[in-house]
């Protein structure tokens, strides 16, 4: 296998884009990453996407982005595991340079989700869960995180308020992050005042239904176009499973596919859960940010809450999470997520993260989690 790095980074802002449609969004993002890269070719394309067909009825989105960006005739392909779907397309395109099949590649997830109504939005979303024993019985993905959240407090002897200091602190990075769709702090009363989505589930636990697209630009590390000194290397990359319904599973309060994912990216790095300075984690919904920490190595079973409530997650903390604003303020554009995860890291880890900046960061984790924790894709990366 051969080693590969990112050496291009772009993204559009997580936004409403009234005015962009989805295949615009996509190549916005993949311009201003190959700009990154000084490069205007690739030889594959991997876009990461869920919805495109259920809600712009649009499908086939390698051959189009392809198109769109005078690229005709390049291998591209769309790659889809619900809500995981950009950390997928990253770990395929990752695969690709890796087994020496490509030399350069592009990743771009990109997702368009605001032209329809929520109620289409919502039908779209449960798709991410089983279809047959869950969906089709009347609940809805947030439903199947509140009943998560409301077994997880009843088991760890918690409350909602327990759980305020994810909000916070992503609300609080995202400030500054000119990317982000929420630009705003938000305070503790706010937080036990918003209204309820899916009890225990509030407004403030929820990420945003937004628009947006991110993409990255991987290339053989002996062969870096002349960006050897910005180049960040994948040390690891990972994917992992679990049952799609949340019913199926022996153990409903541990994310396996997480625990999983993560054990074979320590392996393939050669480092531990200390080693690592920043975590991106999937925290499309609160409950899912503790629950990441424990399953991934951070906290022990039932004190996930515990590193946020003791600010060992902000900026300056032990494990600075959501440091751009996370999924929760930055945006959670379902199959771009997992790149802008990886796009944010990579400034991190490059020190251009201005005033969101992590000290001293050298290596950093993303995780991308499709369905309820279902699909588990999980990178590390490494700065100079």
């Amino acid at each position: 296998m051969r080693d590969v790095s990112i050496i291009g980074v772009g993204q559009t802002p997580v936004r409403e884009h009234w005015e962009k449609g989805l295949r615009q969004l996509a190549v916005d993002a993949v311009l201003a990453a190959l700009k990154d890269a000084h490069t205007e070719q690739v030889d594959a394309i991997y876009v990461g996407n869920m919805l495109s067909g259920e809600l712009t009825r649009q499908e086939h989105l390698g051959a189009l982005i392809a198109d769109q960006l005078g690229m005709s005739g390049v291998a591209a392909m769309k790659v889809e595991s619900a809500c995981g779907a950009g950390g997928s397309a990253v770990h395929a395109g990752f695969l690709a340079v890796a087994s020496g099949q490509y030399r350069r590649v592009a990743v771009v997830g990109v997702e368009k989700m605001t032209d329809l109504w929520n109620g289409s939005v919502t039908a779209g979303l449960a798709m991410a869960a089983d279809g047959e024993y869950e969906a089709a019985n009347g609940i809805s993905f947030v439903g199947l995180n509140a009943l998560m959240m409301r077994r997880y407090m009843y088991e760890y002897d918690l409350v909602e308020e327990d759980f305020a200091p994810f909000a916070l602190n992503a609300h609080a990075n995202a400030v500054h992050n000119p990317n982000a769709m929420f630009r705003k702090a938000v305070t503790l009363e706010q937080f036990t005042k918003a209204k309820k989505v899916a009890d225990p589930i509030s407004l403030f636990d929820s990420s945003p239904i937004c628009d947006g697209a991110a993409a990255v630009i991987l290339s053989r590390s002996e062969n870096l176009n002349g960006n050897a000194a910005r180049a960040i290397s994948i040390a690891a990359s990972t994917m992992a499973t679990d049952t799609l319904a949340l019913h199926d599973r022996q153990d409903p309060m541990w994310l396996r596919a997480v625990e999983l994912s993560s054990i074979k990216a320590y392996a393939q790095a050669g480092i531990t859960p200390q080693d690592i300075d920043l975590f991106e984690l999937h925290d499309a919904f609160s409950i899912v940010a503790p629950m990441s920490l424990e399953a991934a190595g951070f906290a022990r079973r039932g004190t996930g809450t515990y590193l946020a409530r003791d600010g060992e997650i902000s900026i300056n903390g032990k494990l600075p999470i959501s440091t751009m604003g996370g999924l929760k303020a930055r945006g959670h554009p379902i199959g771009a997520s997992g790149v802008y995860q990886i796009t944010e890291a990579v400034q991190q880890l490059r020190g251009e993260a201005g005033k969101n900046q992590v000290p001293n960061a050298k290596i950093g984790m993303t995780q991308s989690l499709g369905g309820v924790a279902a699909t588990a894709v999980t990178h590390i990366l490494k700065g100079k």
